[in-house]
């Protein structure tokens, strides 16, 4: 995806959350002037939207599945990200001018298929994948920045995914979870200072 794209989705993704404090529809058809350039958005795919505050974590909600078209998971990402993240109070209009909003989108995610769970680390590249651990009743994801951001090596990143879905730091070892990875192509905007 070209840079040009990626700008656009941030806009997508800034426009939607500003237009909801507005209660301005987003507009997920297309049915305006513009609308030949989100042609190119009506593949599904999966997206999540990160907002950040003053480089702190503020909201990151997304669909790791490719369930919407791009266009259209990017709007419901962005809408979830700031309003319905449960580890954060919904964002406060004055809030906007002080955040950054960054967009990954997704490749489908690929099961990793090991003979035994201490395989996993060599089949993760730190920096290009992302993580998804699945048990029986619980799931978590982490994109592929999140281990950059904490220096992971490929056994922090399986155990940090691990208690992202709830389970033990080790229960990556266990026979029956299983973990997927995917990649991630990463826009965002410009910090703010």
């Amino acid at each position: 995806m070209e840079e040009a794209d990626g700008k656009l989705l941030l806009e997508l993704a800034r426009k939607t959350i500003e237009n909801s404090f507005s209660k301005k529809t987003s507009d997920k058809r297309n049915d305006n002037p513009d609308s030949k350039k989100w042609e190119k958005f009506s593949k599904k795919q999966g997206a999540f939207v990160t907002i950040y505050k003053n480089g702190q974590l503020r909201g990151c909600i997304g669909f790791p599945q490719p369930v919407y078209p791009l266009k259209e998971a990017v709007i419901e990402a962005a809408k979830a990200a700031a309003f319905e993240d449960p580890r954060f109070p919904p964002l406060r209009e004055e809030e906007l001018p002080w955040v950054n909003i960054e967009v990954t989108v997704l490749t489908v995610p690929e099961k990793i298929k090991v003979k035994e769970p201490s395989e996993y680390p060599e089949q993760i590249t730190i920096g290009k994948d992302g993580l998804i651990v699945k048990s029986e009743f619980r799931s978590g994801l982490l994109l592929p920045q999140v281990f950059t951001e904490y220096n992971c090596d490929e056994e922090e990143a399986l155990s940090m995914t691990c208690e992202k879905a709830g389970l033990e730091k080790d229960a990556w070892k266990k026979r029956d979870v299983e973990i997927y990875k995917f990649q991630g192509e990463i826009f965002s905007e410009k910090q703010k200072k």
